[in-house]
């Protein structure tokens, strides 16, 4: 008797499950994950070199009727307040060498201006109009104005919604090991709710240990769904010791909301979020529906009939006034 029960029951429950259907109650943020090591300049080094506080050119001669290249280069123009002319250089002068080497083209100045990130005193053999002295340049490190990026963490803004550094530390056996040590918990994290804490490291994820931050992340956003439950080996460094536990969390979720309803001509319904819009219909009969109604973005439609209609919140086109 039980499965003649049975067999109407699970006949009504597959019905059901084709004519309904269900889509996360948010939209979830696609997230780009980063390697392991990451380089915020793109390899480029803030302020390299050094600044002379000049530019230079080609030491050509003054003549237009017989333009000729002569020895050194010549200074374009020096930065007020900078290394030349703290060194007494002018616009106008001619370097002949430095550091006792022969300096024939901007190049050389530049490469030597380039070779070292710390502070230095160059001895320039430089000659004016006819009269060749010597000074000593005293260079100063490069700066272009650009910050320097720091790394604070690695951010994980959607499984478990926390901010993660790799944490090294000593076994009681001197065996170094590795872990994700809590260093922010976002909004609506789901660490707290599992009797985890800012502090925290995690060393192991499902029984495989966690070997950096970057680590955890990517095998959390990969390996696991949202909503998922999943194992966590923590250590908690207290006050008498390190102490381990294991805690059982479950992913950030964004829950389900209803996205299809459909029940023949009798009842259809349909959502989303993206774009955002609504529709309902009671009694489609094709050509002819007792109740319709369509919510698109910021536009409402209500139908009655088949023949009477109400919408609200059409743009309207405006010419405006010119001044």
């Amino acid at each position: 008797m039980s499965s003649v029960r049975t067999l109407p029951l699970g006949l009504c429950s597959l019905l059901l499950a084709g004519c309904l259907s269900t889509e996360p109650r948010a939209l979830v943020p696609s997230i780009t994950l980063s390697p392991e090591t990451v380089s915020l300049s793109a390899g480029e080094p803030v302020g390299r070199g050094l600044n002379f506080g000049m530019s230079t050119a080609l030491n050509e001669s003054d003549s237009l009727s017989n333009i000729t290249v002569l020895p050194g280069v010549r200074i374009r123009a020096v930065t007020p307040g900078g290394a030349a002319d703290l060194a007494g250089l002018r616009a106008g002068d001619v370097i002949l060498r430095i550091d006792e080497r022969e300096v024939n083209h901007p190049d050389l100045v530049e490469a030597l201006a380039q070779q070292s990130n710390a502070a230095g005193a160059f001895v320039l053999e430089v000659r004016r109009a006819t009269t060749v002295f010597q000074t000593t340049l005293n260079a100063r490190p490069q700066t272009d104005g650009r910050a320097e990026l720091v790394e604070l963490y690695r951010a994980d803004p959607v499984a478990t919604r926390a901010g993660y550094v790799t944490e090294i530390y000593d076994t009681a056996g001197g065996a170094p090991h590795s872990g994700a040590r809590i260093v922010e918990l976002f909004a609506d994290s789901p660490l707290p709710a599992a009797g985890l804490e800012v502090g925290d490291t995690i060393l192991a994820l499902e029984d495989i240990p966690v070997t950096s931050a970057q680590d955890l992340i990517t095998r959390l956003n990969t390996e696991h769904a949202l909503g998922d439950e999943v194992r966590l080996s923590v250590a908690r460094d207290t006050a008498l010791a390190l102490e381990s536990f294991g805690r059982e969390v479950r992913l950030w979720s964004p829950g389900r909301r209803l996205s299809r309803l459909s029940l023949g001509p009798l009842l259809q319904y349909e959502s989303s979020l993206s774009p955002a819009r609504t529709q309902l219909a009671i009694g489609d009969l094709w050509l002819f529906s007792l109740f319709r109604y369509r919510h698109e973005e910021g536009e409402k439609e209500y139908s009655l009939l088949s023949l009477f209609r109400f919408a609200t919140g059409y743009g309207e086109l405006v010419e405006e006034a010119q001044p």
